[in-house]
């Protein structure tokens, strides 16, 4: 199925999956808050999928062909080549994040990253490879729009308990692509003090029309100490299938091979990199649609707040699927995500989660039908006209 009718996707219809975006609320709440797409799979991938039930082919991963398959579609698509020996499977990016930290920092070292930020960067940070979270504010204008404040990063690299820098690009709340100009800056900065980059691209696929994605490790030194990590899941649909990539640079990429778990590479999900490959071979013109659809949203999203949530503050992502939505303004409170739950029934990420910056605001998914996202924009205006 490389096209479908994304009008005739109805909540009643994607309720029926049993993934955690349905399941974690009741039925009366329209999800929209992990970063789940409501679309049907695409067709390359059902079929590679099902051929490889059919032939019980449900055993450890082998990867073959996945590294071939994502540097031919990095080269296509952003003009970035590597060689595939530089790509190592992890089962998803947060689990490539962790090991990089790992591999890249000693424990009690400084980890930048630019709040409001994903916020599992908090955890895995702090909990899972016991580093401590050194955050950077995003530059945030009249607009609305965010930036990489670099003077800050210059700062913050500069001390000496700060040994690396997660990297979102693009930017997951605020769907901000940095320019590869302020990636050249970042790497300048990184070689200047001693700092690892450590950049998660998962979005970079959902990059807007447009807009120009730049990989990071393009943009620096062959023995930079930098790791790019990317994966298909976001793009197609395919978290729950556990397969992401690391690519390293040359200096990188012997430490992962000398000091990597295996256990951790083997920990991907064979049925996932069946799926990647399929992706990453076939799944163009599937993908093109989706980024047609997902274009017109971040658009409709504008319209509707405009009409019946004049209030809140918008910009259209430059990538991903992903609103974030400033309702400071209505005196919901720091979290008003709550209010919306309990009163409109809509499901949607706190602000808070996200980190300084994130007070006031929502994260919205907006991979839906333009249906859904009526009704959902619908609930929230009824509840911003009645308080």
């Amino acid at each position: 199925m490389t096209t479908f009718n994304v009008e005739a996707i109805d909540l009643a219809q994607v309720q029926l999956r049993q993934s955690a975006k349905y399941r974690l609320y009741p039925a009366d709440v329209i999800p929209a808050w992990v970063a789940e797409m409501d679309f049907p799979i695409a067709e390359p991938i059902a079929r590679a999928l099902h051929d490889a039930i059919d032939r019980s082919d449900t055993g450890y991963r082998s990867g073959e062909g996945l590294a071939e398959s994502v540097r031919d579609f990095a080269a296509e698509t952003w003009g970035w080549d590597f060689p595939t020996s530089r790509v190592v499977l992890v089962p998803d990016v947060l689990v490539g994040a962790a090991e990089s930290i790992r591999l890249l920092t000693a424990p009690g070292d400084g980890v930048v990253i630019t709040t409001p930020v994903y916020h599992p960067f908090f955890s895995t940070i702090r909990d899972i490879t016991e580093r401590q979270v050194a955050e950077v504010p995003l530059l945030r204008d009249a607009s609305g729009s965010y930036a990489l404040d670099l003077d800050g990063l210059a700062a913050a690299f500069a001390s000496p308990e700060v040994t690396a820098f997660l990297l979102c690009s693009p930017h997951n709340p605020t769907g901000t692509v940095p320019t590869a100009d302020e990636l050249r800056r970042i790497a300048g900065l990184a070689e200047e003090f001693g700092v690892a980059v450590i950049a998660d691209e998962i979005h970079a696929p959902l990059t807007m029309p447009g807009v120009v994605h730049t990989p990071y490790l393009s943009v620096v030194a062959p023995d930079a100490t930098a790791v790019s990590l990317i994966s298909a899941s976001k793009a197609w649909n395919l978290a729950g299938l556990k397969c992401a990539q690391m690519v390293g640079t040359e200096t990188t990429s012997v430490l992962i091979e000398e000091r990597m778990p295996k256990e951790v590479t083997y920990g991907t999900g064979h049925l996932g990199a069946i799926a990647s490959v399929a992706a990453y071979r076939e799944g163009r013109e599937w993908l093109d649609h989706v980024m047609e659809i997902l274009d017109g949203n971040r658009r409709l999203l504008s319209e509707l707040l405009a009409t019946q949530v004049p209030d809140a503050g918008y910009v259209p992502p430059d990538a991903s699927y992903l609103a974030w939505i400033d309702l400071s303004a209505y005196g919901w409170g720091d979290e008003p995500g709550g209010r919306i739950l309990s009163k409109a029934r809509v499901a949607l990420s706190e602000g808070t989660m996200f980190g300084s910056g994130g007070e006031g605001h929502v994260r919205l998914n907006m991979a839906t039908s333009p249906g859904i996202l009526r009704e959902i924009v619908h609930r929230i205006g009824r509840l911003a006209t009645s308080t």
